[in-house]
């Protein structure tokens, strides 16, 4: 069989679209192993896109709300808007020396902003090979929709029909969000709540209400164990420390780590910002979720879809947090119908399945002219 280059293109803001990415390299593997599959990290080894990266990473933590605003101002663009075409402009010599160095065959995305310069490197006609987009959140957003994209992979229905408002005509797979083939290998999550353990985490960048949530708990005179990942976040780890002085129960801090599936099955109960990975890796254990201090945009959208589904509850304070745990590890019932719920909601098997169809492109793969191309 001809050998192939696939580049599939991530960003490192948060580790979710590095891990999907990786989750579909290694699908693909298992069906091309004579093929070249390199994920890239959009974001690496560029100070401009390292500069941009520090600025979002900044509004989050300091002006949530401009973000926000700024999220949704976005979502009412159009195709071939402004706002993408500058983000096209400012990215486009990245993605050019990615195709330079790459020579691709097939480029993948797993975050919109390197698929939002390839649409535009393919609309100027400097770009000529199929492009396919895996939306890594539960809602869609304006800034993937692009008709130079041959195919887009979304988490669920919603997400499909989302696209469709948009003016999306083009292949629309309903696989659900990739993870790894390591939480399809467990058993599901049946942690014994004699002796619960509560698993915090905040992502790879260690965001979220981290260090609310161990404060919080700290007030329950219960028979806890919390287990802590604080991701690449060191002075969240150092702030955590001395935290874990004063808490009544044992605290077990954890950095970055590939154990997240041990993490979990292990677990009675998550408290975790509604990163869209990480709630996917979650319900496929069939564990119970709590979501506290989402991130403003699309961590807000997810929590939101993942309540309709019952999958998860979201928490407002740091007082409701306290409450509720004490209240689900006391309710067997109720902890028991979220991890139907989230056995109803999980695609564990999503990575699987978009390296099965990607399969079917890569085995004769051709021009692919789009509508502005």
């Amino acid at each position: 069989m001809q050998s192939h280059n696939i580049l599939i293109v991530s960003a490192s803001i948060g580790s979710g679209h590095t891990q999907a990415a990786q989750a579909v390299q290694n699908e693909l593997l298992h069906r091309f192993p004579q093929a070249n599959i390199t994920v890239v990290d959009f974001f690496a080894d560029s100070r401009w896109l390292g500069l941009i990266k520090k600025t979002y990473l900044l509004m989050l933590h300091v002006l949530p709300d401009a973000y926000d605003f700024l999220y949704h101002q976005s979502q009412k663009s159009n195709p071939g808007s402004n706002v993408k075409n500058l983000t096209a402009r400012v990215m486009k010599k990245r993605m050019l020396n990615l195709v330079e160095q790459y020579c691709p065959d097939m480029l993948v995305f797993t975050h919109p902003f390197p698929c939002c310069a390839a649409a535009y490197l393919r609309r100027t006609g400097r770009l000529n090979v199929p492009l396919y987009a895996i939306i890594t959140d539960f809602a869609a957003h304006q800034s993937w929709v692009h008709d130079e994209v041959a195919s887009y992979f979304v988490a669920n229905t919603e997400v499909v029909a989302a696209l469709r408002r948009m003016g999306v005509d083009r292949q629309i797979f309903n696989t659900g969000i990739p993870i790894s083939a390591d939480f399809t290998q467990l058993p599901p999550n049946r942690r014994c709540l004699a002796e619960p353990v509560v698993l915090i985490m905040g992502g790879g960048l260690g965001l979220g209400g981290v260090e609310e949530s161990v404060a919080a708990l700290a007030a329950l005179r219960l028979p806890l164990r919390l287990v802590v990942v604080t991701g690449k976040n060191r002075s969240l780890q150092k702030r955590l420390a001395l935290l874990k002085k004063l808490s009544p129960h044992p605290v077990e801090l954890i950095g970055y780590t590939d154990r997240v599936h041990e993490l979990m099955a292990k677990a009675s109960l998550l408290i975790t910002k509604p990163g869209a990975l990480t709630c996917s890796e979650a319900m496929a254990l069939e564990l119970p979720l709590l979501l506290f201090a989402p991130l403003p945009g699309q961590e807000e959208e997810n929590a939101a879809y993942l309540t309709r589904q019952g999958a998860a509850l979201k928490i407002t304070t740091s007082a409701e947090l306290a409450k509720m745990v004490s209240q689900l590890l006391a309710d067997t019932a109720q902890m028991a119908t979220l991890r139907s719920n989230a056995r109803n909601t999980a695609r564990p098997y999503a990575a699987s399945e978009i390296a099965e169809i990607l399969k079917g492109h890569i085995s004769d793969i051709l021009p692919f002219t789009g509508k502005a191309g």
